[in-house]
């Protein structure tokens, strides 16, 4: 079977949670949880608890962190033959720091080794993967030479491209590849740094989402936390209400949003259905402590998903 190839971070995630109101300079009572996580990573393994078969391109140190990494990575089926250990570099990490409502009120990512190991010539040397891959997916943590290598190889095979933006500063790395982006997932911070355009509600969230597709993105999705999303192409455009649910952890839920809808495409999913999918496996996120929520499966998505 033709895989899914993924490229991008692979991190632990240190994530603490207040019970009550955080105050600066003290301490606040609450939970301490680590995980497994980085953008690419979650979005290989909701793809793979989703029944795709996954390559994940990474890099992790020779270390307590990469170790676990790669046995959970096996553990739900992603591909992790071609990821780098690296024994001069330390495996990358996410800390963030949430309030009693699951929000995150600050975070530090140190994704460097991502940035000195994924490099054109690591892409280069595993060019089959793209010619036998069904679509590349990209998040912005990857370096601009990176980047540029992952879009000229794509071109080369004909293979569609997606991308998670990420974070709102690193974004605009993604701005000259947007005409070639099958799928862009931006929340509203990342979506105003895409196209430059403030998105504070329903109909700026609209005007985004039309103007990242002027700039060439085939299907744009515009996150709006609480007000649900936005989703336009160059035949229907549409507003998916979130689905109500107890919010454990906001982190993550992007990343299955962008998995299932994914997934939706491969399988010739209206897209609005797609997109149904995506909001149903991020709201399953959300009332997860792990990055990546560990019931999540084709069946339990198609139980929910209303047609």
């Amino acid at each position: 079977m033709q895989h899914v190839l993924i490229i991008g971070a692979a991190s632990i995630d240190t994530k603490g949670r207040a019970d009550q109101t955080i105050q600066a300079g003290t301490s606040t009572p609450g939970s301490i949880r680590v995980s497994v996580g980085g953008v690419g990573r979650n979005i290989a393994e909701n793809l793979a608890r989703l029944g795709e078969p996954v390559v994940l391109l990474s890099a992790v140190g020779d270390d307590g962190s990469g170790r676990r990494i790669l046995q959970q990575a096996g553990e739900c089926g992603i591909d992790t033959t071609h990821m780098l250990v690296d024994s001069e570099h330390h495996t990358a990490a996410y800390l963030a720091v949430l309030d009693h409502t699951g929000n995150a009120v600050m975070s530090i990512d140190d994704m460097g080794i991502n940035r000195v190991l994924i490099t054109p010539e690591y892409i280069y040397r595993r060019r089959s993967l793209f010619r036998q891959a069904r679509m590349i997916v990209v998040d912005a943590n990857l370096s601009t030479a990176t980047l540029d290598t992952i879009f000229r190889m794509a071109r080369q095979y004909g293979v569609a491209v997606c991308a998670d933006p990420t974070t709102a500063s690193l974004a605009p790395r993604l701005c000259p590849y947007l005409p070639e982006l099958t799928l862009v997932t931006p929340n509203a911070a990342e979506a105003e740094a895409l196209c430059g355009v403030a998105v504070t509600d329903r109909e700026s969230g609209l005007a985004a989402a039309h103007k990242l597709m002027g700039l060439g993105v085939s299907i744009a999705i515009v996150t709006l936390g609480a007000t649900g999303l936005i989703y336009a192409t160059s035949q229907e455009s549409g507003h998916v209400p979130a689905i109500e649910c107890e919010i454990v952890d906001f982190t993550g839920a992007g990343d299955a949003l962008t998995a299932a809808v994914i997934f939706g495409l491969l399988n010739d999913f209206p897209i609005d259905e797609a997109v149904r999918l995506g909001a149903l496996a991020a709201a399953l996120t959300l009332q997860s402590r792990e990055t990546v929520c560990p019931m999540l499966s084709l069946e339990r998505l198609y139980d929910q998903l209303v047609v």
